[in-house]
């Protein structure tokens, strides 16, 4: 495959960190810090005041579904009205209702619909920034790849960070710390995206005046005419149902349980670091069929929940989901690239809605069903089936002519 890849040379790259980037760059990272901090006190939290398997399982589900339905209308609103200007909306609402779970973990251990309700909310503002990311990231930066690689590998960071600072706040101090934090990253992050001018606050390349409903379908249009986008969110709908929902409630949930909170922080940080220099592969090589590598990368996937089927120690599992973040940020640097280089800007909220609706909308699903298939045959077949769901996804990916022959284009 050597034929098809190609590394960027210095000379020729263009500059990334200017001021606009730099600003989108804090927010983002600032934003992201607090979201890898919060799995962890959940975790925690939950299987502490007793809800089990289980109750993980509804609580990360909570946090998801309503960013998965909901997040198509967070992309029509977007465009419609800026993604700035959302994306800051959305940081105001998650700052409140993280401020409102801190009092509730200050007065006690919350009951699990408290809990559930907030993080819903939660993922509901989510789901009006997350379109804004895809959105800014082409006009902050004049090299989209470099960029996508350069906040994956942020993202990836705030990884390692996150959760073990998670872990030590909650070895010193209640929940209500690591809650508080969160929110003050979201006051940072959209201080940062006020002060980023140079984006419009409104949307940008709109004529005339259409309907919320127009919008709708014109987003759906632009996705469902791209063979490549649909049939990949298709595969990645089985891949998270069977493959990376249960992996997150029953791998989750068996690190705690077996090792305790702190070595599943530093399982997570590992998973982070092998983000990390997945981001950094993925910043100097430039495939020539984007979507044809990014599924071989997914094969790497494989080893997250064998480690924890197979039983193997504490720093061997945290080798696999290492090798594991190679593969998964190769792939998502590579995907939301093809995206933002195919589709034009004034569509691209919409369209990077569907893509994300699509592809979660059954991650919350298969983290709800994990605890009670596990009662009933076992977690270790079902991580095992879920190992294999990568291979699964992969030869699929394969298979179809739009996606392996999609070809890279400059924006």
């Amino acid at each position: 495959m050597a034929h098809d890849l190609r590394v960027e040379g210095a000379a020729s790259e263009p500059p990334l960190w200017t001021r606009d980037f730099r600003l989108f760059f804090a927010a983002r990272t600032t934003s992201l810090l607090g979201d890898a901090m919060l799995p962890v006190a959940i975790t925690a939290a939950v299987l502490r005041a007793g809800y089990g398997a289980s109750g993980v399982g509804y609580a990360l589900a909570a946090l998801v579904a309503p960013f998965a339905a909901l997040i198509i209308f967070g992309g029509v609103l977007s465009d419609r009205f800026g993604a700035r200007r959302l994306m800051i909306v959305s940081d105001a609402a998650r700052l409140c209702s993280q401020g409102v779970l801190a009092l509730l973990f200050l007065q006690g251990t919350p009951q699990l619909w408290q809990i559930l309700t907030l993080l819903a909310l939660i993922g509901a503002g989510s789901a009006i920034f997350q379109p804004g990311v895809a959105s800014i990231t082409p006009l902050t930066a004049r090299d989209v790849q470099k960029a996508n690689a350069t906040l994956r590998i942020s993202e990836s960071v705030t990884v390692v960070v996150g959760p073990s600072l998670a872990g030590l706040l909650l070895a010193v101090a209640s929940p209500a710390a690591v809650v508080a934090l969160d929110a003050l990253t979201y006051a940072v992050s959209g201080a940062c995206l006020l002060l980023l001018r140079a984006v419009p606050m409104g949307p940008a390349g709109r004529d005339g005046v259409s309907t919320f409903r127009a919008d709708l379908v014109e987003g759906w249009r632009e996705f469902s005419a791209r063979t490549w986008l649909w049939s990949v969110i298709v595969v990645f709908m089985l891949w998270q149902l069977a493959g990376a929902g249960p992996t997150m409630t029953l791998g989750n949930s068996a690190l705690v349980t077996d090792h305790g909170a702190s070595v599943f922080g530093l399982v997570m940080s590992s998973l982070g670091a092998g983000s990390v220099l997945g981001g950094i592969i993925a910043m100097r090589l430039r495939p020539r069929h984007p979507l044809r590598a990014g599924a071989l990368s997914m094969i790497l996937w494989t080893f997250m929940p064998l480690g924890v089927a197979l039983g193997l120690s504490a720093p061997l599992i945290a080798v696999c989901y290492g090798v594991s973040g190679v593969g998964m940020a190769f792939w998502i640097v590579i995907f939301h690239t093809s995206v933002q280089t195919h589709v034009p800007q004034d569509v691209l909220g919409r369209v990077h809605a569907y893509d994300a609706a699509g592809s979660l909308v059954m991650k919350p699903v298969g983290q709800a069903v994990a605890g009670p298939l596990a009662v009933a045959v076992g977690s270790v077949p079902v991580l095992y089936v879920s190992a294999s769901m990568a291979l699964v996804a992969c030869a699929l990916l394969l298979a179809i002519p739009a996606v392996r022959g999609l070809k890279r284009v400059e924006r």
